[in-house]
């Protein structure tokens, strides 16, 4: 069994620059990393990182249907997505996905970056601008295209690197507790037997 696996589906390469980073930044050699659309095959593994696209405020039917087999597993969504970043937004996105995932997964977390979109994107905000539709708001989805354009960046890498590290530190941090209340619990056992005897 791997300690880790990447898994992720990207449309226009931004996720997949993400997933290129998360699987850079997890230590040590028994990870695997692999693009769902080029039929790559899902390895059993300690901790799972999916990434997909947003896609009208969730993930593709691809992902959706990876998550859903993943009993039993830990797993850390990431993404990215058009819009800027807006916390509220990200959050509603990260639940929407967490909702495909078997009751009895353990959750990890996630991490959501804003990236550029196809062209045709800015030209249909465009014809809408032109048609006078909700000009204020289009003018706004027109600077959030312009800004998503340099997106992931740097900046991006550097926070998705920071959230690995902040992930398998605080899995860390749970398994050393873990053990400590076990040790405590045999310790008290042992306690209770032998003053029984």
């Amino acid at each position: 069994m791997l300690d880790y696996q990447v898994l992720y589906v990207s449309k226009t390469g931004n996720t997949k620059r993400i997933a290129k980073e998360i699987f850079a930044a997890l230590p040590g050699t028994s990870k695997d990393i692999c693009d769902l659309q080029e039929q790559g095959r899902i390895q059993s593994a300690e901790i799972y990182f999916i990434g997909f696209w947003v896609n009208c405020g969730t993930c593709e039917k691809e992902v959706m249907d990876i998550l859903s087999t993943l009993h039993g597993k830990k797993v850390v969504l990431f993404g990215t997505c058009g819009m800027g970043r807006n916390r509220e937004y990200d959050q509603k996105i990260a639940h929407s996905v967490e909702a495909f995932l078997p009751e009895d997964c353990e959750y990890l977390g996630y991490f959501l970056c804003q990236g550029k979109m196809p062209m045709d994107v800015r030209r249909r905000y465009e014809e809408m601008l032109a048609e006078g539709r909700e000009k204020d708001k289009v003018k706004q989805l027109i600077r959030n295209f312009d800004e998503a354009l340099l997106h992931p960046d740097e900046g991006d890498f550097a926070e998705v690197r920071e959230f690995v590290k902040s992930v398998l530190q605080n899995r860390t941090d749970h398994v050393k507790e873990k053990i400590k209340k076990d040790h405590e619990n045999m310790k008290n056992h042992i306690d209770k037997n032998m003053v029984s005897m």
